[in-house]
C-alpha cells in the first residue's frame, strides 16, 4: 500500500511538472552550452560548475512555469481527456499547494541562475514570463496567436545554455532559437488538429478550432518551409549537419504537402506530430555530435 502511495505521488508530480515537456526543454539548454564551448574554444573545466547551476536553475524555472500553468488551467484541463488525470483536476493537490509549489520552484530556479550570470537569468525570465503571463494567463483563452506567443518560451532554452560561456548574441544560438521557435508552431498545430474536439469543448481558440483544418494545413506548410534555410545560416557546424538537416526539412515539407490530399486529417496530423518529435531529437543530438569531430 505504501509503495502504491509513493508511486501515485510521483506520478502526480510528473503530471504537475509535465515531465515530458520539461525533459524536452532541458536538452536545448545542454546543447547551447556544448556548442558555446565548441565555437568559442572555451575550456569545459572552467565552466562545469556554472553549467550545473544553470541546468538545475533553468529546470526549476521551467518546472515552476509548468506548475503555475497547471494551477491556472485546472478548469480547462477538467474538460480535456488528455489532462483529466492531472492532480489539479483530481484534487490530489489543492490549488494553494500547487500555486505555492510553482512560485517556490520558480524562485529557487532564479536564485540559482543569478549565481551564474544576469544573461542566463534574463533569458530564463523571458521564457517564464512569456509562458506564464503572455501565454497561459492572457492569450491562450482569447487568440489563435497563443501558439506563436507560447513558442517564444520554448525557444529561449539554448540561449540559457550558451550564455553560461559567452553572450548569446551570436549567429549560432540565435539560429537555434529561430529553429525551435518555428518548429513549435507546426508541432503544436498537429496536436491541435488531433485534439480539436477537446479544445473546442474546453473553449480554447486553437487555429483548427477557429479557422478549420485547411487553414491550419496551409499555415503548417508555411512554417515547415521556413525551417529550410536555417541550417545554412550555421554552416560553420559542418557539411554533415547541413546535409542531414536539409534532408529532414525537405522530408517534412513533403509530409506537410501530403495533408492536402490525405482524407484522414487526424491520421496525417499524428504523422506530423511523430515526425516533429523525432525531427527535434535528431537535430539536437546532431548538434551535440558535430562538436565531437
Amino acid at each position: 500500500m505504501e509503495r502504491k502511495k509513493q508511486s501515485d505521488f510521483l506520478n502526480d508530480i510528473k503530471l504537475l511538472i509535465k515531465f515530458n515537456v520539461l525533459a524536452a526543454n532541458v536538452l536545448p539548454v545542454i546543447t547551447g552550452f556544448v556548442l558555446a564551448i565548441y565555437i568559442t574554444n572555451a575550456r569545459f573545466y572552467n565552466y562545469w560548475f556554472l553549467f550545473i547551476l544553470a541546468l538545475i536553475g533553468s529546470t526549476f524555472v521551467m518546472a515552476g512555469a509548468l506548475i503555475i500553468n497547471n494551477w491556472f488551467d485546472a478548469d480547462i484541463d477538467s474538460k480535456m481527456e488528455r489532462t483529466k488525470k492531472r492532480p489539479t483536476v483530481t484534487g490530489h493537490f489543492t490549488d494553494k499547494q500547487v500555486l505555492t509549489l510553482g512560485i517556490g520552484t520558480t524562485a529557487l530556479g532564479f536564485i540559482l541562475l543569478l549565481a551564474v550570470n544576469l544573461e542566463t537569468t534574463l533569458y530564463a525570465f523571458i521564457g517564464w514570463f512569456t509562458y506564464v503571463v503572455l501565454y497561459t494567463m492572457w492569450s491562450k483563452r482569447k487568440y489563435t496567436l497563443n501558439t506563436i506567443i507560447g513558442s517564444i518560451s520554448g525557444a529561449v532554452t539554448p540561449l540559457i545554455g550558451w550564455a553560461v560561456v559567452d553572450s548569446a548574441v551570436h549567429p549560432v544560438p540565435l539560429t537555434i532559437f529561430l529553429l525551435l521557435f518555428i518548429w513549435q508552431i507546426p508541432h503544436t498545430f498537429a496536436i491541435a488538429i488531433k485534439r480539436s474536439e477537446e479544445y473546442r469543448a474546453a473553449g480554447v481558440p486553437m487555429l483548427p478550432v477557429v479557422y478549420g483544418f485547411e487553414m491550419t494545413k496551409r499555415q503548417m506548410l508555411v512554417y515547415v518551409t521556413c525551417l529550410l534555410p536555417l541550417p545554412f545560416l550555421i554552416a560553420q557546424l559542418g557539411v554533415l549537419f547541413i546535409v542531414i538537416a536539409a534532408i529532414l526539412n525537405v522530408s517534412w515539407i513533403i509530409l506537410a504537402l501530403a495533408g492536402f490530399w490525405m482524407k484522414d486529417v487526424r491520421k496525417w496530423a499524428q504523422w506530423n506530430f511523430l515526425y516533429s518529435v523525432n525531427y527535434l531529437m535528431i537535430i539536437f543530438m546532431l548538434l551535440i555530435l558535430v562538436t565531437l569531430f
